[in-house]
C-alpha cells in the first residue's frame, strides 16, 4: 500500500474514533500494515483527534523506527499481533466508555446476544490487567491473538481485521454490544447456540 495514502487513511480513523468518543485525549493506539515489514502507527502521547499524516510513526516489524517520531508505547502488542497473524492489517486500541465499564467491573462481554455481535466479534475475551507498555501485557494479548476483539481489565479493547475499515467497525460495534449489555442489565441471553452456530459460519 502506498504509504502516503496509508497516512491519510489512518489519521482519516483516528479522528473518526475521536469523533465517535471511542477514545479521548492521548489514549489509545491505531496502526496498519503498509509491506510486508513496515507498519504505520500512532506517536505517543498525542491526541487521536489531532493527528496529521506526517505525526504517524513508521516501524518495521521487529519495532525499528524507520521514520521521525517516537511510537506508541504500546506498540509491541500490535506487532505481535502483526507477526502471528498474517491476515491482520490493521489494528485498534482504545478506550471506549462503555467497553471500559466493564472491562473496569470485570464482566466479560456477552458478545452472542445480536447477530451482528456474533458476525463481527466472535468470542471476546478479558485480557488480566497489566501495566501498559509491559512485556507481561504483550504476551496476554498474543495468547488471545487469534480473537478479533479483546478486552483488557481495567484498560480499554483492541480490534484487528484484514482492512483498517473492518478493524474500526469491529471496534464500534464492540463499544454498541457493550452499551446494549449495562443498558438490558443482568437478565440479558445469548441467542440459541443453533443460531450462533449458524451465524459463526457466515
Amino acid at each position: 500500500m502506498n504509504e502516503r495514502y496509508a497516512r491519510q487513511e489512518l489519521v482519516k480513523i483516528c479522528k473518526l474514533l475521536y469523533d465517535r468518543q471511542l477514545t479521548v485525549s492521548a489514549g489509545g493506539n491505531m496502526s496498519m500494515r503498509i509491506a510486508d515489514s513496515e507498519i504505520l502507527i500512532t506517536p505517543s502521547g498525542r491526541n487521536k483527534g489531532m493527528l496529521e499524516p506526517e505525526d504517524l510513526v513508521l516501524i518495521d516489524s521487529k519495532g525499528k523506527v524507520l521514520s521521525s517520531g517516537k511510537p506508541s508505547i504500546e506498540h509491541k502488542f500490535h506487532l505481535a499481533l502483526y507477526n502471528m497473524n498474517y491476515d491482520t492489517n490493521a489494528i485498534i486500541h482504545c478506550h471506549p466508555l462503555h467497553c471500559v465499564t466493564l472491562a473496569v467491573k470485570g464482566e466479560k462481554i456477552k458478545s452472542n446476544i445480536t447477530p451482528e455481535g456474533v458476525l463481527l466479534l466472535g468470542e471476546v475475551p478479558m485480557i488480566d490487567y497489566y501495566t501498559p507498555g509491559s512485556k507481561k501485557l504483550v504476551e496476554a494479548v498474543a495468547a488471545q491473538g487469534q480473537s478479533k476483539a479483546m478486552l483488557m481489565a481495567r484498560h480499554g479493547a483492541i480490534t484487528q481485521g484484514k482492512t483498517l475499515e473492518e478493524a474500526y467497525n469491529r471496534m464500534e460495534e464492540l463499544e454498541f454490544q457493550a452499551r446494549l449489555q449495562l443498558l438490558c442489565g443482568e437478565g440479558v441471553t445469548d441467542l440459541p447456540k443453533r443460531e450462533i452456530t449458524k451465524l459463526s459460519k457466515m
